[in-house]
């Protein structure tokens, strides 16, 4: 069907009857980053090797087994570093509640009168 030297590319609702999954899934997850894919002609397509490593980052080991060696990525607007095999932050996010605007206003209208 195809010369050797061109790839084989799968629709996302070739990789949803692969993985036994749903269509919607397969895109939600390319959509945002997690797994692997090509974009071309204005969709998603999959190679065999995107496959592969779509079962890898889903993979789940029992306990006792040795772990698989991850893969680390920085996200290119928070600029945190994750771990591709969990998505899990590496490193855990600093979180700081927001003042509420009541009170916001409340301390630039004391710094105001001061």
């Amino acid at each position: 069907m195809y010369p050797a030297n061109i790839p084989e590319f799968y629709l996302p609702a070739e990789v949803a009857k692969i993985l036994r999954c749903s269509e919607w899934w397969v895109k939600e997850q390319a959509r945002r980053g997690r797994i692997p894919f090509c974009w071309i002609g204005g969709g998603y397509r999959f190679l065999p090797e995107h496959l592969a490593e779509i079962a890898q980052l889903f993979e789940r080991r029992a306990a006792g087994s040795p772990p698989t060696p991850s893969v680390r990525s920085t996200h290119r607007k928070t600029g945190r570093t994750t771990s591709r095999r969990s998505g899990i932050p590496t490193q855990p996010a600093t979180l700081t509640a927001r003042v509420p605007p009541r009170a916001r206003r409340a301390l630039s209208q004391s710094a105001e009168a001061a």
